[in-house]
């Protein structure tokens, strides 16, 4: 299966955009990793300056050696929203809960 995960509330917690400050959520990077070992692929698609037009990309790859991430890819630019309509997205809790 192909995984599309946001960063922010969905594997760190991050107060604004305090990227720098982010925590990382052990458990839920321990989830993630378990499936790309298991052959998944774990692509993460962040927002990160999409409004500030900073590019926090090399932070980014950094915090995740740190915290020990896997992931096939990481991507930047994802649109800045209020609201994601999408057949198959799951709420970043109820995912987490299972």
């Amino acid at each position: 299966m192909k995984y599309v995960v946001d960063i922010d509330g969905t594997i760190c917690k991050t107060k604004g955009s305090d990227y720098e400050n982010s925590k990382p959520i052990k458990e839920r990077i321990q989830k993630m990793n378990e499936l790309f070992d298991e052959g998944h692929e774990i692509h993460y698609w962040t927002a990160r300056g999409g409004n500030s037009g900073i590019n926090w990309a090399v932070h980014t790859k950094e915090q995740f050696a740190k915290w020990g991430v896997k992931y096939t890819t990481l991507a930047m630019k994802k649109p800045v929203y209020d609201i994601w309509i999408d057949d198959k997205a799951t709420n970043a809790d109820d995912f987490f809960a299972k």
